[in-house]
Formats: structure tokens, sequence, C-alpha cells
């Protein structure tokens, strides 16, 4: 069996900053009951799993972000 030549396209594009002020990004990663998917399912490397995680977290503690999220 051959492998495809099929790349997965990254998750964070090179131009993103992972920030907690950058919702459109962090939305991505927030599953429907407003946990941070884990990156098995995202396909982020763990250096990017560990900022998207403070991130979503400083979005909290700052109120950007729900806790829950209601968004359908």
């Amino acid at each position: 069996m051959s492998r495809s030549s099929h790349r997965r396209l990254p998750p964070i594009n090179p131009g993103e900053t992972v920030d907690y002020k950058n919702m459109s990004l962090l939305r991505r990663f927030i599953g429907k009951r407003g946990g941070i998917l884990p990156k098995q399912m995202n396909g982020l490397i763990p250096k990017q799993q560990r900022l998207m995680t403070n991130a979503v977290k400083l979005a909290r503690i700052s109120a950007s972000s729900p806790i829950v999220n209601n968004d359908t």
C-alpha cells in the first residue's frame, strides 16, 4: 500500500497570532459546549496546543470569551 500525498492544511496559518484577543481563531478550537478541543481533534502540534489553551483560558478570565459557548 502506498501513502497518499494529501497533506492536511495547518489549522493555524503562518500569519495568525495566537492571542486571547483573536476570537475568530479561538472559536475554531472551542467545542459546542465551551470546552477546549483536544489536539487529536484539531490537529495542532503540542506547542500550538499549549499556546491555544493558555489563550482560551486568558480569554475566559478577561471575559472576552464565554465559558459556555451558546452559538450553534
